[in-house]
């Protein structure tokens, strides 16, 4: 019998000297687009290997020259892995609607935002104050915002103010204030005046002046309560009032220990009453000596000047003492006596 010779099928395309040719060429063309580094044979399969690709390189394998757009996806074909490419951070690469910078131009650097709580890398400093900045805001409540420390007439003329009284002291700076015509302001405490109304009155009715130093002296003044501070302030003023008789006119308040504050200030102005502080402190309540009370009186007074010292709380015989040296000194310096302003 005759048979008829069985006809081989040909071998797959990829088996074959040719097909192996056409693959390798389809493969190296598929790269181009890609930009891919290396192409295999798997089962059959492509196998792409993605690599970074620099800006204004050639992709491998690409006929023509010229730069692969970083961020860009290439068009694959069907059954084809996509390679997408992502930019380097700080690089320029191109957005929808943004061409890509030319090959070989320099990079910028992206401008950073200031992170918060930080300042930026230029300009003023976080924590400090550029220039140009408001002053500093006017004093809060609670802090002093107006004492007198000068004269009514200002120029060469002092003013004499004793605090504390009236004293066993008292009598004896009045005698030496009569006998150099000399007028002076009197700080007095609400109890003592209250205790002695008979010095109260000799010293309104010698052409002197009465000033409020609170009903007991409390210190820290400043940290008193706003309605203790009412209390100290104008209960010594009407217990100042009662003992100088009728017609009796306190001028003036005197913080204890300089304690002013606005709070107290505010008190005193609604009762009529000016703050009285000082600008020459010799501290003769301390008794630092006589020849230390005078020279710190000489070297600090300026003309205009008021002169804080005391006739009350405690011995002040270096005050008298003090006073006898000051009173013809003041005179041969040209000074004349004023009240303080008002």
């Amino acid at each position: 019998m005759h048979r008829t010779p069985t006809r081989r099928s040909p071998l797959p395309d990829s088996r074959t000297a040719a097909g192996r040719r056409r693959l390798v060429a389809g493969c190296v063309a598929v790269a181009a687009v890609l930009g891919l580094s290396a192409c295999g044979t798997a089962s059959g399969a492509l196998q792409p290997t993605a690599t970074a690709s620099t800006p204004g390189a050639s992709a491998p394998g690409a006929t023509t020259p010229g730069a692969t757009t970083p961020g860009a996806t290439a068009q694959q074909p069907t059954g084809t892995a996509a390679a997408t490419i992502a930019p380097t951070p700080g690089s320029d690469a191109a957005g929808p609607g943004r061409a890509a910078p030319p090959a070989g131009a320099e990079p910028r650097t992206p401008t950073a935002a200031a992170t918060p709580g930080h300042a930026p890398a230029t300009g003023t400093p976080v924590g400090t104050t550029p220039a140009g900045t408001p002053a500093a805001p006017p004093a809060q409540p609670g802090q002093a915002t107006k004492v007198i420390g000068s004269t009514a007439s200002g120029g060469r003329t002092v003013a004499l103010t004793f605090d504390d009284g009236p004293g066993p002291a008292t009598g004896q700076i009045l005698d030496l204030l009569a006998q150099y015509h000399v007028k002076a302001t009197f700080c007095e405490i609400g109890q003592n005046a209250a205790a002695n109304p008979a010095l109260v009155k000799r010293v309104l009715a010698e052409g002197h002046r009465l000033c409020d130093h609170s009903v007991h002296h409390p210190q820290p003044f400043e940290k008193l309560p706003h309605d203790k501070a009412v209390y100290e302030i104008s209960a010594a003023r009407d217990m100042i009032v009662k003992a100088g008789g009728p017609g009796t006119r306190v001028s003036w308040f005197r913080a204890p220990g300089g304690g002013f504050t606005a709070d107290n200030e505010h008190i005193a102005a609604g009762l009529g009453m000016d703050s009285l502080g000082w600008s020459v402190d010799p501290r003769d309540w301390s008794r630092p000596g006589v020849a230390a009370i005078v020279s710190t009186v000489q070297s600090q007074l300026k003309p205009g000047g008021v002169i804080l010292m005391h006739d009350g709380g405690g011995d002040r015989s270096q005050t008298v003492a003090a006073l006898k040296q000051l009173l013809p000194w003041l005179v041969a310096q040209g000074y004349t006596f004023d009240f303080p302003a008002a």
